[in-house]
């Protein structure tokens, strides 16, 4: 069994790469996988394209104004397990250039297992404004207007009905002959249940993997699975220094203030948000962790440097306060500063208050944090801060909605002219949320994710498990088997029962 679709959604989503001033470090997106190259042919010996061979189609710029033309919208194909009647596999990978998940079209991932049980062909389409996608040649707040959850829904409805896919008979593959499956991880997990709620009878079956349906402005729940399943002595003394890091701040103890950020070698950041936003970072590590990866990540490296002093490992308690800001104040500044900062410095890396770096003000294109923002910003919120007081806190409370929000003037200020509030509740209305009910959707969610708190296996609610509707999670074991079995179970049994639609109106039981 292939691992790494679900691997993706049984952990967590890939966090992105270091980057000075990221309001989100942590973002809800696929890991990518990029195929390899190699000779192959479909089951009639014809040989396949390459899988890096990149297809063009014509995109509505705006689903409710086609006056306004089209923009090119770049996808990715594969049919080397394709026969007549197999159905398509659709994916996006969501807010990243898509010219990195070429892996998604194959049988490595649950797409092209899918494919190769069911005899289908995979797609993998770039989401709008993400990559080289792009309806305009800039990113500002003008072009981004046309950046909407339901531009994208439509994006992918549009392109199933319209598009002629390039393999033979790839004319004749449009939803009303032939099953499509539409499948996501994370955000675009999200898209995959919205989309089929919205605009029902398109997409025949779906699988969401690590599907962050409810859009959540506060989400500080995001720490509540690593604070669960890191090791609890790390977690024992992360918790003290955010304790005396939020204590120091309602009593305005600046000295002291000052004092703690110099142990980390923050001195130099001059608001004491972005130092405990900065804090945050060791734990957005969490979502690098796969089973692939050793004792050597730089999670692992963050908890060792707190719990292991003289050879000695501590106990469930951790090791106290004091050594606690020494030892992880030091593996910042043996190790961690570098790894996030390089050689700017503080303020310039990890400051969000100088408005006047191009990391705010840049609007060229192929840049998916600002994209990301937009969405953020406008509709989903997902704002990272600390929890309510009488819930553990790893992350500090001193970070509010209000931090985030700020930061969207910052980056839209043509936009806003005073902190957003993301229109998350009406999210969540439109397209149900954590209440979504569709037949054949198949949600794969992860129980140490730290976006499980804004999936359907979210502790804040309890959604049955259906044949209809089937809800698998599991951890780093076994379990990762059972439910890409399970799935591949549940597609071979809907799609036994596929009718196009013309027979179903021949038939008259429509």
């Amino acid at each position: 069994m292939a691992l790494a679709f679900v691997v993706a959604a049984l952990l967590a989503a890939c966090a992105h790469a270091a980057v000075p001033n990221a309001m989100l470090r942590a973002v809800p997106a696929l890991p990518p996988i990029t195929a390899e190259e190699g000779l192959r042919t479909t089951p009639n010996g014809t040989t396949v394209p390459s899988l890096n061979t990149v297809y063009i189609f014509d995109q509505l710029i705006d689903h409710t104004n086609p006056s306004l033309g089209t923009f090119k919208q770049r996808y990715w194909m594969d049919w080397e397990y394709y026969k007549p009647g197999g159905p398509i596999i659709f994916m996006t990978p969501g807010e990243a250039n898509a010219q990195n998940y070429t892996g998604y079209l194959t049988n490595s991932t649950i797409n092209g297992l899918i494919a190769q049980q069911q005899n289908g062909a995979t797609v993998l389409i770039e989401h709008r404004f993400f990559g080289l996608s792009n309806p305009y040649p800039n990113l500002s707040s003008q072009s981004l207007a046309f950046l909407t959850i339901q531009q994208a829904i439509d994006d992918l409805v549009y392109f199933a009905q319209q598009a002629n896919l390039p393999m033979p008979g790839g004319d004749n593959v449009k939803p009303n002959t032939t099953p499509w499956i539409l499948i996501g991880g994370s955000y675009s997990g999200a898209l995959t249940a919205w989309t089929m709620v919205n605009r029902p009878g398109i997409f025949y079956a779906g699988y969401s993997s690590s599907g962050v349906v409810e859009a959540i402005t506060n989400y500080w729940a995001y720490f509540k699975p690593i604070q669960e399943y890191m090791p609890q002595n790390c977690s024992a003394d992360v918790q003290r220094v955010i304790a005396y890091l939020d204590g120091l701040y309602a009593t305005n103890d600046t000295q002291k203030l000052q004092e703690l950020k110099s142990a980390f070698g923050l001195g130099g950041l001059s608001h004491i948000d972005d130092f405990a936003a900065a804090l945050q970072y060791n734990l957005f590590d969490w979502q690098e962790l796969t089973p692939f990866i050793g004792p050597g990540a730089m999670f692992f490296q963050f908890c060792d440097a707190l719990e292991v002093k003289d050879g000695q490992i501590a106990g469930p308690g951790g090791w106290g306060l004091e050594n606690a800001i020494q030892s992880w104040g030091g593996f910042w500044n043996s190790t961690y500063y570098q790894h996030v900062c390089g050689d700017a410095d503080a303020e310039t890396c990890l400051g969000t208050y100088n408005v006047s770096q191009s990391y705010w003000t840049s609007t060229a294109i192929n840049n998916n944090e600002r994209s990301w923002f937009w969405v953020v910003c406008n509709q989903v919120g997902f704002y990272l801060g600390g929890p309510p007081v009488g819930q553990p806190a790893i992350a500090s409370r001193i970070l509010t909605p209000e931090y985030s929000e700020r930061q969207c003037v910052n980056m839209f200020p043509q936009k806003f002219s005073s902190p957003p509030q993301p229109a998350a509740a009406q999210v969540d209305e439109e397209y149900e949320g954590w209440g979504v009910e569709v037949d054949r959707l198949f949600f794969a969610n992860g129980q140490r994710d730290p976006w499980r708190e804004v999936t359907v296996s979210s502790d804040f609610i309890y959604k049955s498990s259906t044949d209809t509707q089937p809800i698998y999670s599991g951890v780093v074991d076994a379990s990762i088997a059972r439910v890409q079995s399970a799935a591949l179970g549940y597609m071979k049994t809907w799609l036994a029962s596929w009718t196009p639609s013309w027979a179903v109106v021949a038939n008259g039981t429509t």
